[in-house]
Order: C-alpha cells, then sequence, then structure tokens
C-alpha cells in the first residue's frame, strides 16, 4: 500500500497572492494512522474561511500521519513541504503559518524560516525544554485558561522566554468552542496585520 502523501486544500486566488496563510491541525503525541479530514482538520476551517481574501491564499495542511512521533517530528517535515508549496505556488509572498495544539506546535519550529513573517499557535503543545525558533516572525500565542489537553502556563512561559505576544482566552478549553468569535478575532487580526504589513512593503 502506498503511503499517504501530504496535501493541501486551497482557499483564495490561486496566483499573484501577497499574502500566504498555512493552517496547521492539531494531531496526536504519537499515531502512524493516515491523517483524515477530520474533526482537527474541520475545526481550522472557520479560520481559514475567515481570513481568505482577494491576496491572501490559505493553504490548510493534511498531515500524512496523525501523530507527532517523537524524534521524527512528522507534521514539522509536512508544514517544510508546504512552506515549499507555498513559496512554488506564490513566489516572494509572505507567509503566516497558523496552528493549532500540535500544529501549534509544529508552526512555532518554523517560525524562524526566512519567508515566514507571523506565527499564530493557538492552544500550543508545549513541552518543557522546548527549543526556541523565532527568527524575524511576528509571534502571537493564544491559550484557552481552562484548557487540559495542553498547558496554558507552559505556554504563558514560552512566550515570554522568546518575547511573543500572550493571549490568555478565558472561559474556554482546547476544542475553542466556548468563545469562537474571540478565538477568530485573534486570527483575522493577526493576518490582517501581517497583510497590511506585506501591502506595506511591495508598494
Amino acid at each position: 500500500m502506498t503511503p499517504q502523501q501530504p496535501a493541501l486544500t486551497v482557499l483564495g486566488p490561486a496566483a499573484h497572492a501577497r499574502t500566504v496563510v498555512l493552517v496547521l491541525p492539531g494531531g496526536r503525541a504519537t499515531s502512524q494512522a493516515p491523517a483524515p479530514r477530520g474533526l482537527a482538520w474541520a475545526r481550522m476551517l472557520p479560520f481559514a474561511l475567515g481570513v481568505a481574501r482577494d491576496d491572501v491564499a490559505v493553504l490548510v495542511l493534511r498531515y500524512r500521519v496523525r501523530g507527532w512521533n517523537g524524534a521524527a517530528q512528522d507534521p514539522v517535515r509536512d508544514a517544510r513541504w508546504a512552506l515549499a508549496e507555498s513559496r512554488r505556488r506564490h513566489p516572494g509572498s509572505r507567509i503566516v503559518l497558523v496552528g493549532h495544539s500540535m500544529g501549534g506546535r509544529a508552526a512555532l519550529r518554523l517560525a524562524a524560516d526566512p519567508e515566514v513573517t507571523g506565527v499564530c499557535a493557538l492552544a500550543p503543545w508545549i513541552e518543557v525544554g522546548e527549543p526556541v525558533h523565532r527568527g524575524r516572525a511576528d509571534v502571537l500565542i493564544a491559550h484557552g485558561d481552562r484548557d487540559r489537553v495542553t498547558d496554558p502556563v507552559r505556554s504563558a512561559a514560552f512566550a515570554a522566554r522568546i518575547g511573543a505576544d500572550f493571549v490568555r482566552v478565558t472561559g474556554d478549553g482546547h476544542a475553542m468552542l466556548r468563545r469562537p468569535l474571540a478565538w477568530q478575532r485573534l486570527v483575522t487580526g493577526f493576518v490582517r496585520e501581517r497583510r497590511a504589513a506585506a501591502h506595506n512593503t511591495q508598494s
């Protein structure tokens, strides 16, 4: 059986985008099962739809497998492939990463990529001793204070460690279901600021 390949769902313009938003869903700590377009993937669609514009292309990644899988860091490998695809499809564009949970962890690992101008990590999975890959990207970490899956305290500490902005979403948990508009405003506002910066640079 041929292994599943990573895949992208594309929203917004097919060409000539000034900004590309690469959306990275969550997953599991360990799993070699093929990643479906399931709940974790669908959870990110409202954010993708909310930031797509005439000059903003949105690429939602489906991983090869569901897990991080230790040293293999499978979602980071797939996200690097997606970054290369972003550059191939939209050369010269600015890239913003939006990731949830495992996808937030992967996004933070890619923050030092020279074409990544922003990372928005939602309820990211942060481990003790998480490496820093800041680069020049603007980084926003947001976490619900009732999250019992990933740790908001670790997120806040990591944000302070790397000099990132941190937003506590009061009263919400890992699934981001109690205050969806608050999460949506965070993401759309972050992308809008990066989009404006791209316009100012390229005008």
